[in-house]
C-alpha cells in the first residue's frame, strides 16, 4: 500500500532544499539591486555564477519534491 504522506525524512530533505532555492533566489535578486547601470565582465561572471547556483538548487529542490511524492504532471502541450 502506498503511503499518502512521504515520509518525515523526505519532508524535511524537501524544506531544505526549498530553503537552499530561496537564498539563492535571494542572492540573485540582491545582485540586481546593486547592478550597475553598465555591467562590467566581473558583474557578467559574478550573475552567471549566480544563475548556476540558483538553477541547481531549483533542481534539487525538485529532487527533493519528487522523491517525496510530489510529483507533478507535464505542463506541456502534447
Amino acid at each position: 500500500m502506498t503511503d499518502l504522506y512521504p515520509a518525515a525524512d523526505q519532508r524535511e530533505l524537501l524544506r531544505r532544499a526549498a530553503t537552499a532555492h530561496t537564498a539563492a533566489a535571494r542572492d540573485v535578486e540582491t545582485f540586481l539591486r546593486r547592478l550597475p547601470e553598465v555591467p562590467d565582465p566581473a558583474d557578467i561572471t559574478e550573475y552567471a555564477t549566480l544563475l548556476t547556483r540558483e538553477e541547481q538548487t531549483r533542481a534539487e529542490r525538485q529532487d527533493a519534491a519528487d522523491a517525496a511524492g510530489l510529483q507533478l504532471p507535464s505542463l506541456g502541450s502534447e
